[in-house]
């Protein structure tokens, strides 16, 4: 039974006449036998009466009218509830992101969380392939994930709300006395002449070396597997290797013992986006979070962009 309905069957026991009941509800009154109707289909009983020119309620008909009014307390009930939930600023926000993203988040937002009077924030790391981020969002109002710009796209047809956090260049990280570092960029050729530390396969950045290594006319030799930036840099300055690394995320975990080129001639991007429920992103909790990210993005950004010549 649907409630607008049992509303009007309870309006017509209360009012007295179609005629009022339809001017009450601003319609006309056959709009309003009609719906009468409809709810007559799903009794099994009648739940009207005419009593000469006028349509009343039979007994079954103000037993239901009387289950309306329950019925109408009760979704007022859950409708305050749902406001209730959507306004509580009590409530743990549940951040999941990969270990770049963390690194450079988890931090400034527990900070703002504990010291602005932000809502409470739960954090997650998660490494894990491009293909697995999607399904965090049923345990996590944000996930921070990351893809390259050319790769699958986010299946947002399932009830996914991609919102973009940043687009960053992805460089090579090498020591700072390695022959290649004395060039402001390297070429694809140079890189293939030299051992490589690389993500393990499945993972966003999978296919880039490919790209550097058809760039250079010669596949890329990859000695090591590491996920994490700031440990594939420390391996990068200790081996003589070289590494990619994202120039806004990456930076602040980089070893010290290392510095960053651009690749010539090859653009490497990648997008870092929040993936989210849109029931989640409803709570205004989640929505001051969310904003949060931004605002530390830009501060990111700025901070690590080079200067402008």
């Amino acid at each position: 039974m649907e409630i607008r309905h049992l509303h009007l069957l309870r309006e017509l026991g209360e009012r007295g006449s179609l005629a009022a009941v339809a001017e009450a509800a601003h319609v006309s009154p056959s709009a309003v036998s009609q719906q009468l109707r409809a709810l007559q289909r799903q009794a099994a009983v009648p739940l009207t009466e005419r009593r000469g020119r006028r349509l009343a309620l039979t007994p079954a008909g103000r037993a239901l009218a009387g289950a309306a009014v329950d019925i109408a307390e009760a979704l007022g009930r859950a409708e305050r509830a749902v406001g209730g939930h959507l306004a509580d600023r009590t409530a743990p926000v549940r951040v999941s992101a990969f270990h770049s993203a963390g690194q450079a988040f988890f931090g400034p937002l527990l900070a703002w969380s504990s010291g602005s009077g932000g809502p409470p924030v739960h954090c997650r790391d998660e490494d894990i392939a491009q293909a697995s981020f999607p399904a965090l969002v049923a345990d996590h109002d944000l996930v921070l994930a990351h893809r390259l710009r050319h790769g699958p796209r986010w299946p947002t047809d399932r009830g996914l709300v991609v919102t973009r956090l940043l687009s960053e260049p992805m460089d090579v990280a090498l020591a700072a006395d390695h022959p290649l570092a004395a060039a402001p960029e390297v070429a694809p050729v140079d890189a293939a002449a030299h051992p490589w530390v690389a993500v393990h396969q499945g993972f966003p950045l999978t296919g880039v070396l490919d790209g550097i290594g058809a760039a250079a006319g010669r596949p890329l030799d990859v000695v090591h597997r590491v996920n994490d930036f700031g440990l594939a840099s420390a391996v990068a300055a200790a081996g003589r290797c070289l590494a990619l690394v994202p120039r806004h995320l990456g930076r602040p975990g980089l070893h010290p013992g290392v510095v960053t080129r651009p690749l010539h001639g090859i653009a490497v991007t990648r997008d870092v986006d929040v993936l989210a429920r849109p029931e989640n992103l409803a709570r205004v909790a989640v929505a001051e979070t969310l904003d949060q990210l931004r605002a530390l993005t830009a501060a990111l950004v700025a901070a690590t962009s080079p200067p402008q010549r």
